[in-house]
């Protein structure tokens, strides 16, 4: 069964198909709220521009296109249609190998907390996009902790290999962010599969839209403040 997704906000209105689908399968909203994560984990505590960058390049590979390509492997639907599974894969692996280069360079060398970090990111990664063990983790918990929390704790133990009362305050806020996000998509994608009205799953699309934009943009204030 197939379910295609091309239509989605998201994915833009202009190129070829197969343009869309390599913009779409991103999920560039939810990847950047991410990213946005790990770096306000990283403003949290003393940083330098050069972890600030590493870190959410490491999310961007790491769930931008690892994680979105094991999802559409592990999807029975086929929300982007019949994919090559050897492309997915060779995606998915290339982009687990440059994040985790990346981890593991500064967890050698004075961040050993994101050892156990990359760990769990990386069990909930195939756990939760390939659904295994019978889709027990492919829940709203393991969403809030591998896409909301960790992020943050990443971004601070890159840049001081610790864990702040500010870092714990701002997990809190994106966990929350994260669980609002997972709860309204799960509801707009049943609005859609069910063929609702434009306007009944637009409530839900708008808060979608709104919870994204407003995490990057205060994630660029936040940057601007620190930074000057």
């Amino acid at each position: 069964m197939s379910e295609d997704r091309l239509s989605e906000w998201f994915v833009p209105k202009f190129g070829t198909r197969n343009f869309k689908l390599s913009i779409g399968i991103l999920f560039l909203p939810y990847t950047g709220m991410v990213a946005s994560f790990a770096v306000w984990g990283s403003l949290s505590v003393d940083f330098t521009l050069e972890r600030l960058a590493s870190i959410g390049l490491l999310y961007f590979f790491a769930i931008g296109i690892s994680a979105h390509c094991l999802d559409a492997l592990g999807s029975k639907k086929r929300p982007w249609g019949e994919l090559s599974h050897l492309k997915l894969w060779t995606a998915s692996i290339i982009s687990l190998i440059i994040s985790f280069s990346i981890g593991l360079y500064y967890a050698f060398l004075d961040s050993w907390l994101l050892i156990p970090i990359g760990m769990l990111e990386g069990f909930f990664l195939f756990a939760y996009n390939l659904e295994l063990f019978h889709g027990k983790f492919h829940n709203n918990l393991s969403f809030v902790i591998s896409w909301g929390v960790l992020p943050v704790f990443a971004g601070s133990a890159i840049q001081s290999n610790s864990i702040s009362v500010e870092t714990m305050m701002f997990s809190a806020i994106a966990g929350l962010a994260s669980y609002i996000l997972i709860i309204t998509s799960r509801k707009y994608k049943e609005l859609k599969k069910e063929k609702a009205g434009y306007k009944t799953y637009y409530k839900k699309e708008l808060i979608l839209k709104t919870v994204s934009s407003a995490v990057m943009s205060c994630t660029i204030l936040f940057f601007a403040l620190r930074h000057l």
